[in-house]
C-alpha cells in the first residue's frame, strides 16, 4: 500500500508471508519501475532480506506499533519482576514518541534499563520464562532501534503500519463472510476487493 495515497500497489493470495511469497511481488515491482524512498513494515527477517534485495539501501522503518505489541506480548500482562514492570512502561511510551526530544528520551530511558537490569537477566536460570521473556524482548527492541526512528526527520514517512493493518482487518472480515468461497474465488475476490478500494481512494 501506498502510505500517502492509502493505494493497493500490489496483491497477492497466500497462505503465509515468507521470503518466497514476497520476494517475487518485490522484484516485479522493481522491474516495473518503483522506487520506494521508505518502506513501513513489521519485523519479519526474511521480508526484509527480500526487500534488501530487491532495494538494497532503501529505508525501513519498523512499525512501532508492531514493536510496541511484540514486546508486551513476551512481557506478559502481569509481569512478575520489576524489569520486566519497567521495560512494560518502556514499551507503553513508543506511541507517545513524536520529536527528537521524546526519541532521545526514550534512548536514555532505555540505556539506563539495561544498565540496572541487564546483570539481574543474565543472573536468571536460562530455562524460566521470565528469563526468556526478557531476553526476547530486549532482543526485539535492540534489532529494531536503528529502523524505528526515521519518521522523525521525514514527515512522508509513517511510523506505524495501521493504514494497512485497518484495510487488512475489513478484508478479513470480509473473507469470513463468504467462507464457502473456492480457493480461485477467494484470489478472484482479493483482486476485486483492492480494485474497488484503490476505486475509492481518489
Amino acid at each position: 500500500m501506498d502510505a500517502l495515497t492509502q493505494r493497493i500497489i500490489m496483491n497477492a493470495y497466500v497462505a503465509t508471508e515468507s521470503y518466497k511469497t514476497v520476494h517475487p511481488m518485490l522484484i516485479q515491482l522493481n522491474a516495473l519501475g518503483l522506487r520506494p524512498q521508505a518502506l513501513i513494515l513489521d519485523g519479519h527477517r526474511m521480508v526484509i532480506r527480500a526487500i534488501r534485495e530487491a532495494w538494497g539501501t532503501v529505508i525501513i522503518q519498523r512499525c512501532l506499533y508492531h514493536i510496541q505489541r511484540e514486546g508486551l506480548r513476551w512481557l506478559r500482562t502481569y509481569p512478575k519482576t520489576e524489569a520486566a514492570k519497567e521495560l512494560q512502561k518502556l514499551l507503553r511510551y513508543l506511541p507517545k514518541i513524536k520529536d527528537i526530544e521524546r526519541k532521545n528520551l526514550f534512548l536514555c530511558n532505555y540505556a539506563n534499563w539495561i544498565d540496572t537490569y541487564k546483570k539481574f537477566v543474565s543472573t536468571l536460570p536460562s530455562s524460566t520464562v521470565a528469563c526468556k521473556d526478557l531476553k526476547r524482548t530486549m532482543a526485539l527492541i535492540a534489532n529494531a532501534i536503528p529502523d524505528m526512528f526515521h519518521y522523525l526527520d521525514d514527515s512522508n514517512i509513517h511510523s506505524t503500519t495501521n493504514c494497512l493493518e485497518s484495510f487488512f482487518s475489513r478484508l478479513k472480515a470480509d473473507f469470513r463472510r463468504h467462507r464457502g468461497l473456492s480457493e480461485t474465488h477467494k484470489k478472484s475476490y482479493l483482486r476485486w476487493y483492492c480494485y474497488f478500494k484503490n476505486s475509492t481512494t481518489f
